[in-house]
């Protein structure tokens, strides 16, 4: 029976699936279509140049010892590449190049280079806020490590960020996840690395962008058909800093993109920074496959700072700006704003301005005024002591009682509707929900909100637990 380009492949593919994970068969190899057997040469249409690239530097052995079990050594292996236009040719056009390490063929008309030779880094297209010959790292200076203040609550992230900046890409914390809720510091932090790798390694293409614009920039590539060039031009950086890759979620098309371009980089060692306002594990509508390598170096998780971080936050806005503000009045404001580090800064701003601008002294007084209003216009942030006390009193129960390990019935819905509550009402990992609610794992508060869903819909008595406590979160 005669072979055909159809067969060789298929007989080629069944070796290769069973030489590599499925994830990778189904990404790398499915899409290859055969087109043609001549003098014992296979021809293979790929979809991009990319495609090819990776196929050369990551496959090509197993591809050598597949085709060689099914044409023997004088086997061939040619790439047909389906590459968009970027020459002002409406028409389509492909292009031969030989597989590595074996015979060369005169390529067609159309020889454009695989990879970027120049040692000068050229933006391939334009890209809003980038220019379009010297690649700027968008970053921002005043961000620095100097005025990020360590405290209980930014501890481990700070320092995986310090661990980072000294040896981009050479940590284990590759990549680098900063999550927590809003006005914590995590764009902060993000700029401080970048700012720092910057002084330590000049010579680094460092680039912070926030997912929004990395979204937009990836629909217009795709709009003017320049997506190869958009994947190859993040391929060239040493450092990315996505800031917000929550808002990946749903975009099928850039999330495949992104895959891409993180393979890429990691494989070559370059350094990955990404920001999200939850734990990867917290995540909704972004791909398995990209949420695993989320996780292949470290989450560290930014939390609300505590009463000493907060003074030493604001002390030291006060020392940059060059104004003097009594202690007692510094204290007085960060008891009282306790939900981010943002605010925090805001109400200080607001006391400095309300006394210059109406010479005024800042007096406690003058504090309280501001910090009254300044808390009033705020949408209040329910926090997860809140939640508990909330409903440990309506359960006519202590704190410490929610949070024990007893399995009575009626203090383990309690425990139950603290976990769904702080869920619905905290931006927290669930991770982070468990450890301040009885020391419990994520999986528990996970079940635990699944519980909570079903007997909401199940049992009358726990509806009305549910829609009471809602309401005394809520007003």
């Amino acid at each position: 029976m005669s072979k055909t380009a159809l067969s060789v492949w298929k007989n080629c593919l069944s070796f290769i699936e069973d030489n590599i994970q499925p994830q990778a068969y189904k990404t790398w190899f499915e899409p290859i279509q055969p087109v043609k057997l001549t003098d014992n040469a296979l021809s293979i249409q790929v979809p991009s140049k990319f495609f090819y690239e990776w196929l050369e530097e990551h496959y090509v052995k197993l591809l050598k010892v597949a085709l060689t079990k099914e044409l023997g050594d004088t086997a061939k292996l040619l790439y047909i590449i389906k590459m968009e236009n970027t020459y002002g040719n409406k028409q389509p056009f492909t292009e031969k190049i030989p597989s590595a390490n074996r015979t060369a063929v005169q390529p067609q008309e159309v020889d454009v280079p695989l990879k970027n030779k120049s040692p000068e880094l050229k933006n391939p297209f334009v890209i809003p806020g980038i220019r379009n010959v010297k690649i700027e790292s968008q970053l921002n200076p005043n961000y620095n490590f100097e005025n990020f203040l360590e405290g209980d609550s930014n501890r481990l992230a700070r320092s995986a960020g310090l661990a980072v900046a000294n040896k981009p890409g050479g940590t284990a914390f590759n990549p680098l996840l900063i999550f927590g809720g809003v006005g914590l510091g995590k764009t902060h932090l993000a700029h401080a690395i970048g700012v720092d790798i910057k002084d330590k390694y000049p010579e680094k293409t460092v680039l912070y962008i926030s997912a929004e614009k990395f979204i937009q920039q990836y629909t217009d590539a795709v709009r003017k058909n320049n997506r190869n060039d958009f994947i190859h031009f993040y391929q060239i950086i040493d450092i990315l800093i996505i800031d917000d890759v929550q808002f990946f979620s749903g975009k099928a098309g850039t999330q495949d993109v992104f895959f891409h371009i993180f393979n890429h980089l990691h494989q070559n060692g370059k350094q990955i920074i990404l920001t999200s306002d939850k734990a990867p594990v917290d995540m909704q509508d972004i791909e398995q496959r990209l949420l695993s390598r989320f996780k292949w170096g470290l989450s560290a998780e930014l939390q609300h700072p505590d009463f000493e971080t907060r003074v030493a936050i604001l002390q030291n806005k006060l020392f940059r700006d060059g104004v003097e503000i009594p202690n007692d009045i510094v204290e007085y404001v960060a008891k009282n704003i306790k939900s981010n580090v943002r605010e925090l800064e805001g109400a200080i701003v607001s006391l400095i301005a309300q006394s210059s601008f109406n010479k005024k002294e800042i007096t406690l007084d003058l504090a309280k005024q501001i910090v009254e209003k300044f808390v009033k216009n705020t949408k209040r942030e329910i926090s997860i002591d809140y939640i508990q006390k909330v409903v440990s009193d309506y359960f006519q129960m202590d704190v410490d009682t929610l949070q024990s390990k007893t399995r009575k019935r009626h203090i383990v819905q309690a425990r139950q509707l603290a976990m769904f509550f702080a869920k619905k009402f905290t931006k927290a990992s669930l991770a982070s929900i468990g450890s301040q609610i009885g020391k419990r794992d994520h999986a528990t508060v996970l079940h635990a909100c699944k519980t909570v869903d079903n007997l909401a819909h199940t049992d009358k008595q726990f509806k009305k637990y549910v829609e009471d406590l809602q309401k005394k979160l809520t007003l």
